[in-house]
C-alpha cells in the first residue's frame, strides 16, 4: 500500500459521525490536491472497517458504488447520523463539511 493511501485511510478514519469530506478534500488535505480521482479509487479498495460513505463528491452527491443495487445505501447511513440532504438530493456541504481538527 502506498503512502498516500495510508494517509487517505487515517483522514477517512477521523471524519466524526454527522460529518462528510469530499475526495478533492481528502486528495488536498493528503498533499496532492489533484487527486480526488485517485482517492475515489482508493476508498473503492478500503477495508470495510473505514467510514467511507462520510466521503462524497465536490457537490456533495453520493458516490454510485453504493447504490450497484439500486438502494442508495450511502444515503441511508448518513442520514443515521444525522446528516441531512438538500431537495435535489445533494449533502448540505454548508452545513455538513467536516473540518480537519474540529
Amino acid at each position: 500500500m502506498s503512502e498516500f493511501s495510508k494517509t487517505v485511510y487515517e483522514l477517512v478514519k477521523q471524519i466524526p459521525p454527522g460529518k462528510v469530506a469530499t475526495y478533492g478534500q481528502l486528495a488536498f488535505l493528503a498533499g496532492r490536491p489533484r487527486a480526488a480521482r485517485i482517492v475515489g479509487g482508493i476508498l473503492n479498495k478500503a477495508p470495510n472497517s473505514l467510514p467511507c460513505h462520510r466521503v462524497v463528491n465536490r457537490e456533495g452527491r453520493t458516490a454510485p458504488v453504493f447504490s450497484r443495487t439500486g438502494i442508495d445505501f450511502q444515503r441511508i447511513l448518513l442520514e443515521e447520523e444525522g446528516v441531512f440532504f438538500l431537495p435535489d438530493g445533494r449533502v448540505d456541504l454548508k452545513r455538513f463539511l467536516w473540518q480537519k481538527g474540529e
